[in-house]
């Protein structure tokens, strides 16, 4: 068996739609699906989009191979053999547009766009969303606790607390991506480059007949990165002390101790006590990590406590995203080829939220000329000239149609990139520290009130007269026909 072909990471309903248009001959007509979400995580008023990186490699890999059709062969469906033949010569010939990773995303407008045969669009619905919902979600809360602690060094811990190997190495990329500075995780670092961090376990010191004893010879294994643990015992009476006649040793052979780490107790009490006398000890350098289930919620409390802390490991809460594990993106069909043509499609629900908006769409985002600040994202019908053409546009809010505005002096800035063509990668992928700079880019194109923590202002996210008036007409031909 090979773990690394994903090609079967798919719901087994996606291979069973692509058996029955195999059966009904319909399999090479052309579709439209649009990847996106209705709702943003954690009540913030923006989310990071990420996971661009994993659907190319995806898509890039996607054959079936033969123990791929053998397992299939053994379905209670019992597929024809011409389907699995079919299912061999498979690759993906379509287009793919998406948003670069790092762009500040809003709900309902289109982040991934499939254009294909049916056959090859159906299949790659689970895996897109997979991999765009987790680790844009991860990468919504690194960005929220990066808000919180602009200017402190942050540290992603939460490897052993991840949902399985691949979540603790994407997740560790999501939060590099949105601003986290090293992870603990060496694989993540193998394999993208993110700068890779630890200092020990409480197990070193319990290994050892005394703390002062473990931490001397920690020091003497690793002189030049010396960041010791001191809360194994009691931090402020044995830890700190400890860890400070460590810190004058290594002085004495010109290095430096780099921290300490706080793992327990009172957080702000403690690293206020511990900066007291690490300073009065002479090492006004000796940073101090802390860690412990930090989220955004406690750091921000902490600063407001005047904690004294440098470093912020955080694990558990980043990487399991926990107080929110599911970001709900979905994948609609959006159009279909009926003879030759494109057909819009809609989706209808008793919940007014889950009506789809039909038709192949364009996203831009709508900046001021003259303050530079994005003013809303509009979404498009693809042959739509107005936008492309600088031409005033007249912005409403779906919601309440009647509040609206028009804009003149904007630049339209394309959002969805092509990534694959006719099958063909033509996307140039930046580099990690590229994505990083460009969405603290991002960042500044947005007025405070839409990215503070608490009450974010409400980003609107608006449908041109056309896009918003083939939805109405739909609605309306499907309620008088009764379907």
């Amino acid at each position: 068996m090979n773990y690394g072909n994903l090609t079967l990471h798919t719901d087994k309903y996606q291979i069973n739609m692509m058996y029955a248009h195999w059966k009904q001959g319909s399999l090479n007509n052309k579709a439209v699906f649009e990847a996106y979400f209705r709702k943003l995580p954690f009540g913030n008023g923006y989310a990071v989009f990420a996971g661009l990186q994993r659907i190319i490699e995806y898509v890039r890999h996607l054959r079936f191979a033969e123990d791929d059709i053998a397992f299939l062969r053994e379905q209670e469906e019992r597929y024809d053999e011409g389907f699995l033949d079919e299912l061999r010569r498979f690759e993906f010939r379509g287009h793919l547009h998406a948003v670069p990773e790092g762009t500040l995303v809003f709900p309902n407008e289109p982040l991934v766009r499939v254009e294909a045969r049916i056959f090859e669009a159906q299949l790659l619905e689970t895996a897109i969303l997979n991999f765009m919902n987790y680790q844009t979600l991860i990468a919504t809360k690194a960005s929220r606790i990066k808000r919180v602690a602009p200017n402190d060094t942050l540290l992603e811990f939460g490897t052993r607390r991840a949902q399985e190997a691949d979540a603790a190495v994407w997740g560790a990329r999501a939060a590099y991506l949105a601003g986290f500075h090293a992870t603990s995780n060496l694989r993540a670092g193998q394999l993208f480059g993110i700068p890779v961090k630890g200092t020990h376990a409480h197990s070193w010191v319990q290994d050892h007949d005394t703390e002062e004893e473990a931490f001397r010879k920690f020091a003497e294994a690793l002189p030049d990165q010396v960041s010791l643990l001191v809360d194994t015992y009691d931090t402020l009476k044995s830890g700190v002390p400890n860890a400070i006649r460590t810190a004058k040793r290594l002085e004495l052979a010109g290095k430096r101790l780099q921290s300490i780490r706080i793992d327990s107790g009172d957080l702000a009490y403690t690293s206020q006590k511990a900066r007291e006398m690490l300073d009065k000890a002479g090492l006004a350098y000796v940073k101090i990590i802390a860690s412990n289930d930090l989220d955004e919620n406690i750091i921000l409390d902490l600063k407001a406590q005047n904690a004294k802390i440098d470093v912020w490991g955080v694990g558990t809460q980043l990487i399991t995203a926990a107080d929110q594990p599911s970001l709900g993106g979905i994948y609609k069909l959006v159009a279909r080829e009926d003879r030759g043509v494109y057909e819009p499609v809609i989706k209808i629900s008793g919940n007014p939220e889950k009506v789809s908006n039909p038709g192949v769409k364009e996203l831009y985002r709508i900046v001021d000329r003259n303050s530079g600040k994005a003013e809303a994202d509009y979404i498009v019908l693809r042959e739509e000239e107005d936008v492309r053409q600088g031409k005033p546009l007249k912005l409403f809010d779906p919601v309440h149609p009647y509040r609206s505005k028009v804009v003149k002096d904007y630049e339209a800035v394309p959002l969805l990139q092509a990534i694959f063509a006719s099958g063909e990668f033509v996307y140039r992928q930046p580099a990690l520290e590229d994505i990083r700079r460009y969405h603290e880019e991002q960042l500044k194109l947005f007025w405070p009130e839409f990215l503070r923590k608490l009450n974010p202002e409400f980003y609107k996210v608006n449908l041109s007269q056309a896009a918003w008036d083939l939805k109405m007409d739909l609605i309306k031909k499907f309620q008088e026909e009764g379907q």
